[in-house]
């Protein structure tokens, strides 16, 4: 390994830094091997810390350095260099050079198909000058930038150009790790924006000539984001200029620096024919996502690395107001918690369980994880619903009028709250110190006219944390009549002890109760119910996301057995889903959501909760075997919900046709095996957008009928990298158990797999680490495709490396072969030679499970 001992970072050392920048100008002199910055900054002591001079700095080969004019000669230590200062304020005056194009991290200024752009958070400032890299040094920045490329682009407004050369000024203060440049042949999708003031904003979405007409969606989603933001929480646009830059080479789906965001291509370009539903969808998101930023995360900040989730959390909870006020809410609020429980409530069950406010990191880049967004969001919804909806907007307007300009922490995050609404909110405040999920067992008993629910919750033991406190927890019930009808509506319980019991009076018959709706905490509820109850929820509960859940619990209860069991699929389940099916009052998008079984890696996770070991091929087998039961028992109703949700016309992606063509898809996923794929041959055939081209070929894949689909979607859009990209993870993904590592190693020598590009890696590797069974084959073979893989990354590109290794996170819930296997080749990837500091924690924190 690179460093046998790395150091550990830990929040209890935090110091304010010993010098503040009063202003940065920098000057890039671009090449794509021997780039040139030049850097000249305006430094003050720090009197309530002082301290030694540092910048950080790695990879850069120095030229030259003076102080105040002078030459100086400083001493290089690790992480970077110190020199003598001057007692009072002084101006540093840095050139460098770095290779751009041998950047492969990329991370810095890096090259990415023959454009230059940029990626500094969280710390890749360093590497292309000499800085306090760190997130509470803000400074406004002036930047030229010097090259042959037609459009050089820099954070804020555009103040002089020439032949040649671009000088931007970006006046509101910002830490380093929001610092942007880009320059390339590129075009822009141009449009504007008038603020609620009266302020025009040029907007543009700039990318490769040849994607130009992939914009316009792009641009509506944050025209549409600017408003909200407006509305909404009252935050205006601040500059003259925002621009988009679509990337094809890029870690994560995009990035906020201010006035110039840079996106993953896959996050922002999008047309009918190239991009389905959910692409749109997400695309919506992300836009929405990092413009919120603009306010939440770059007006203000966090202090350190450790206040993450204060800019994370927060945006995605505004991200995901915005999605639920654009769409379908209640649809909404089920992806996202599909997408909690399935990414964040494994890492909280796992060895890679941390609280939403980390106490310590090796390594910055593996703390973006989804309990720093995901759950960081539920608690800012946990708050809101504690609070109420008039004293969070109380709130946050003290925030941003408090706050504006500075680098903040969760203790200031939460003293708004205190102030505002008068409550002592030191007890919720565990939920950020705090990791692992917190159990809720809940009993009922009724006598008298009077209803009793008893709450207990217990937080299972995570690494470092054995004891854990009780939690607040905001617990959304109603209770409904054995006729069907509410007899108590929504009502918060506010649950802040171990044990709790709460009553309700004046019930003329024991009620059954709706818990946990809008599921308003992210807890894991262990109440002892039957079906009988979950179909009475299923067809009579009035909140939609537990009408959801009950009808996923009949699911999972039902393929629970037939894998323990080896029961036959459940006649009474199946019945209740086509009750749901064959209610036309229902949204499309939420009948399409409970048509689809849980999936087989939370199927895993239920099984080891409940002491099984789980067995991934007896997994598929049964959810295999339940898709046919339902295929042939309500073939006549899919076959008539196919018919009609189909979507006339030209194509929309708005909620209404798309939830209509999701509905009209899981339907002919589930015909397909009936048909043997004949409606998917001809939907596929005839498709004339890519969600229902894409569908029929998925469906023809799962029947064994795809090779001429494949070959006929290949030869269509191979000239369409983000295309291409989904025609390799269809295949990975929806391989057969015992074919999946070979389809993977064979798409890995593809002439078309660019390993070195994110996307394409993840569109195999990470498609193969979908496919539950295939990946968990007890030949071990899906192992050790991914850990060569793995190991062949790590020295070229380290953070997407280590997001890749939690793959094999849940290791230790497999039999003793599987993990046998997993364990050899852990032990494998951490034996290699020179593996990055990032691998090598994710690996030492996994292993030691």
């Amino acid at each position: 390994m690179r460093d046998s001992a790395p150091q550990t970072i830990h929040l209890a050392d935090y110091t304010p830094p010993a010098y503040w920048v009063e202003d940065v100008h920098l000057t890039f002199r671009l090449a794509p091997t021997a780039t040139r910055v030049l850097s000249r900054i305006r430094f003050v002591p720090n009197s309530d810390a002082p301290g030694r001079f540092f910048l950080h700095g790695e990879g850069l080969t120095l030229i030259s350095a003076k102080i105040n004019g002078a030459p100086v000669s400083p001493a290089f230590v690790e992480d970077g260099l110190t020199c003598a200062v001057p007692d009072g304020p002084f101006t540093w005056e840095a050139e460098v050079e770095i290779n751009p194009q041998a950047n492969t991290a990329l991370e810095g200024l890096y090259r990415s198909g023959g454009m230059y752009c940029t990626q500094c958070e969280a710390e890749g400032f360093r590497k292309i000058t000499y800085y306090p890299d760190r997130p509470d040094v803000m400074a406004p920045f002036t930047v030229r930038v010097e090259g042959s490329d037609p459009v050089l682009l820099s954070n804020g407004n555009p103040v002089a150009q020439g032949d040649g050369w671009a000088e931007w000024h970006d006046p509101w203060r910002k830490p380093a790790y929001l610092f942007a440049l880009v320059a390339g042949d590129l075009v822009a999708h141009r449009d504007s924006f008038t603020t609620r003031s009266g302020k025009d904003v040029d907007l543009a979405i700039w990318v490769r000539k040849g994607d130009l007409h992939k914009c316009a969606f792009g641009m509506d989603a944050l025209k549409r984001s600017m408003d909200w933001d407006e509305r909404v929480y009252g935050r205006e646009y601040d500059l003259d200029v925002f621009n988009i830059v679509a990337v094809d080479d890029f870690n994560a789906g995009a990035m906020e620096n201010k006035g110039l965001n840079v996106f993953n291509a896959s996050a922002v370009l999008a047309s009918p024919d190239t991009a389905t539903d959910a692409n749109f969808e997400r695309i919506e998101s992300i836009i929405a996502h990092e413009y919120f930023h603009n306010w939440t995360g770059n007006r203000i900040t966090c202090r350190d690395w450790f206040q993450l989730c204060l800019k994370e959390g927060l945006t995605v909870f505004r991200d995901q107001q915005f999605s639920a006020d654009e769409r379908s809410a209640p649809v909404k609020r089920i992806d996202d918690v599909l997408a909690l429980r399935a990414r964040q409530f494994r890492e909280d069950n796992g060895p890679l369980a941390h609280p939403v406010r980390p106490e310590s990191f090796v390594e910055i880049n593996n703390f973006y994880t989804a309990t720093v967004y995901e759950k960081g969001a539920e608690l800012i919804g946990m708050l809101k619903r504690l609070v109420g909806d008039e004293n969070y907007a109380r709130a946050l307007d003290l925030y941003f009028d408090r706050h504006d300009g500075e680098a903040c922490t969760i203790e200031d995050w939460i003293a708004v709250f205190e102030e505002t609404t008068g409550r002592d909110l030191s007890q919720f405040k565990t939920w950020y110190s705090q990791a692992g999920t917190p159990r809720l067992d809940m009993t009922d008993s009724f006598a008298d006219g009077t209803y009793t629910l008893t709450f207990r919750q217990h937080t299972p033991a995570t690494p470092g944390q054995p004891d854990k406190a009780p939690m607040v927890i905001p617990i959304a019930v109603g209770l409904l009549s054995p006729n069907g009808s509410e007899c108590v509506p929504t009502t918060l319980l506010e649950m802040t002890k171990a044990e709790q019991s709460f009553t309700f009076e004046g019930l003329e018959e024991k009620p059954v109760p709706s818990i946990l709706r809008g599921f308003s905490a992210p807890v894991i509820v262990t109440r002892k119910s039957d079906n009988a109850e979950r179909a009475f929820l299923l067809a009579h509960d009035t909140d939609p996301f537990n009408r959801w859940e009950a009808g996923r619990a009949l699911a999972k209860d039902a393929l629970v057995r037939m894998v323990k069991e080896g029961a036959a699929p459940d006649a009474a389940f199946i019945d209740a889903l086509g009750q749901v099916l064959a209610d036309d009052t229902l949204d499309p998008a939420f009948r399409a959501l409970v048509l689809h079984l849980p999936g087989q890696d939370d199927l895993a996770q239920t099984l080891f909760d409940a002491g099984v070991t789980p067995d991934p091929i007896a997994i598929y087998a049964a959810c295999d075997s339940m898709a046919d039961a339902i295929a042939t028992t309500l073939e006549s109703q899919l076959a008539s919900l196919f018919d009609a949700m189909q979507v006339p016309g030209t194509y929309s992606p708005d909620a209404e046709a798309a939830g209509k063509r999701a509905l009209a898809n899981a339907a002919l996923s589930l015909l397909s095996r009936r048909d043997n794929g004949a409606r998917a041959q001809v939907q596929f055939d005839g498709a004339d957008n890519m969600t229902q081209q894409l569908a029929g070929l998925g469906a023809l894949i799962k029947q064994g009928k795809g090779d001429e689909a494949l070959q006929a979607f290949y030869e269509q859009w191979h000239d369409d990298r983000l295309v291409l990209d989904k025609w390799f993870g269809l295949q990975c993904s929806l391989a057969k158990p015992d074919e999946a590592a070979n389809v993977a190693m064979t798409l890995t020598a593809h002439p078309d797999f660019e390993w070195k590009n994110p996307n394409r890696f993840r569109s195999v590797l990470g498609a193969l680490a979908s496919n539950a069974a295939g990946f968990h084959h007890p030949s071990g073979a899906g192992y050790t495709v991914m850990a060569d893989w793995l190991i062949k990354l790590d020295p070229v590109n380290p953070q997407t490396t280590a997001r890749m290794i939690t793959v094999f996170e849940t290791w230790r819930r497999y039999d003793a072969d599987r993990q046998a296997l997993i364990a050899a080749e852990l032990d494998r990837i951490a034996n290699t030679p020179d593996l990055s500091r990032d691998t090598a924690e994710m690996v030492s924190r996994i292993r030691g499970a």
